[in-house]
């Protein structure tokens, strides 16, 4: 645990990368104005969007927050909004892209790290940046109890994210071992989410001591030293 803490303590926060909006763009001439207007929401596009639906999701849970709601709290059309995102799903997808994203901006760690550090520091990156959205990501695992499609779609989608977690940690995720290295990460991600979800501590000591666990644990069937 000490050495693993160590590591994390050099870390960089992604907290605000992870709610960071997007920077307002350059004026247009005006004579492209009327062309703008028409092609393009005016809202604050896609980062604008996923704040709003996870805001939304935090305040009625997914199964309440139909994509009408989000088109509305982001200051859209429907129509609008269907250019950027066709549906709810697709919406939740790009959210977890832009957290795959907030992970690896900060950079790849230290090569000269053992992997099992590695791992460790990108798998608390990953809290970091979900920290803004704590209560969106507690009603989205309580409805997942209860939809096995919010279920399925969100599992195949961290499956991918821990396999692009283990290849920047440097650990291989080629063949029927990466294949099993991804499906042991994403569930011991879920058993230290259960965790991170109800730790309030500012440094996320309970979530840094639960993953520590874990990944000793699995050690072996990871085979990451």
């Amino acid at each position: 645990m000490a050495k693993a803490a160590r590591s994390t303590r050099s870390r960089k926060s992604t907290k605000d990368q992870a709610s960071q909006e997007p920077k307002v763009q350059d004026q247009q001439p005006a004579s492209d104005a009327g062309e703008a207007a028409s092609s393009a929401p005016a809202a604050g596009g896609r980062d604008a969007v996923i704040d709003a639906a996870m805001a939304l999701v935090a305040e009625r849970g997914w199964a309440r927050t139909a994509f009408a709601d989000i088109a509305q709290a982001a200051g859209l059309s429907i129509a609008e909004l269907y250019r950027l995102f066709p549906d709810r799903w697709s919406i939740l997808a790009a959210f977890t892209a832009r957290v795959d994203l907030a992970v690896l901006e900060v950079g790849d760690p230290e090569a000269t790290d053992p992997p099992r550090d590695r791992l460790f520091d990108l798998l608390m990156r990953r809290f970091d940046a979900l920290s803004p959205h704590r209560p969106a990501m507690r009603a989205i695992a309580e409805d997942a109890r209860r939809d096995p499609l919010l279920a399925l779609g969100g599992g195949a989608r961290l499956l991918r994210s821990m396999a692009l977690t283990l290849d920047a940690a440097g650990i291989g995720t080629a063949g029927l071992r990466g294949r099993l290295r991804a499906k042991a990460l994403t569930a011991l991600y879920l058993s230290v989410l259960r965790i991170w979800m109800e730790d309030e501590s500012p440094d996320m000591s309970a979530t840094m001591a639960g993953l520590d666990r874990r990944l000793t644990r699995f050690d072996r069937i990871l085979q990451i030293g």
